[in-house]
């Protein structure tokens, strides 16, 4: 691991400290303007997402994702017993981590992950385990999120993202597309070897589960407003830091121990 970004927030106060480089080998120090990819922290901001959902009244918690889906994809999860948002936001719906798919090119390799391999999958296979029955990590639940969530705002999900998250508080380098005022700033990812690993594109699919770009001064700003106590937002922040799904009754409990026991989960966050 060539570079390292540590960020903190105590009350008005943030520090960035970085260390190391950027990329194996280009001596630039990353600092709090870098651009990194989140990968499933960009599940936090669909938890958060749906919280927004469900205080505005597009959304309820309860609500099956099938009726909130398009076409054949809504079609293909109907045919199951009803996936309810809080399932797929809890890890909660039966979805396995990864939809099978085709393999992608390996300059697009999230290309063949599409609503089409979704619906496919939901048409042919049964669930691993009846919803709210079990929790089992799973990408393929947050996409289907996300895109319930577009449906439900009626825009994209990366618009609505702005909308009431990142242009609310100033988020300026936070997305899922490369701009031309982040570039020249990205942090590399490496392979297990050391190898510096080509950036590639997010897509419009993989929205929900891991396909966000941000900065440590941008997600110092999202901290601070979730410790906030304002008025404004409060409603939001009550919904997004509940508790709602315990592990006690659960049958099944699956990629949710790695750093510690997981005794109940909030929207995607397991909880202590």
């Amino acid at each position: 691991m060539p570079g390292l970004i540590l960020g903190a927030v105590r009350g008005g106060e943030v520090a960035v400290a970085g260390f190391g480089e950027t990329e194996r080998g280009n001596g630039i120090a990353p600092d709090g303007d870098i651009v990194l990819r989140l990968g499933s922290i960009t599940k936090v901001f669909a938890g958060e997402m749906l919280a927004h959902a469900v205080a505005r009244g597009e959304v309820g918690f309860t609500d099956p994702v099938a009726r909130l889906l398009p076409g054949k994809l809504g079609q293909a999860a109907g045919g199951h017993p009803p996936i309810r948002l809080i399932d797929l936001v809890t890890h909660a719906g039966g979805l396995p981590r990864e939809v099978p798919r085709k393999d992608s090119p390996p300059e697009d390799p999230f290309a063949t992950i599409s609503y089409d391999a979704f619906a496919d999958w939901l048409e042919g296979n049964p669930l691993q385990f009846a919803p709210g029955t079990g929790i089992a990590y799973s990408n393929f639940g947050f996409d289907l999120l996300s895109a319930a969530l577009s449906n439900a705002g009626g825009a994209s999900y990366a618009d609505l993202l702005a909308e009431r998250i990142t242009g609310q508080i100033g988020m300026v380098d936070t997305g899922f597309d490369v701009t031309p005022a982040m570039k020249g700033r990205l942090m590399s990812g490496h392979a297990p070897t050391g190898d510096p690993l080509p950036d590639v594109p997010t897509g419009e699919v993989i929205t929900g589960s891991g396909g966000l770009r941000s900065t440590a001064n941008d997600l110092l700003k999202w901290m601070q407003w979730h410790l906030d106590s304002a008025p404004e937002g409060a409603e939001v922040r009550f919904l997004d830091h509940a508790v709602y799904v315990q592990r006690d009754g659960m049958e099944t409990i699956l990629s949710m121990d790695e750093s510690g026991r997981m005794d109940a989960m909030g929207l995607w966050v397991g909880l202590r």
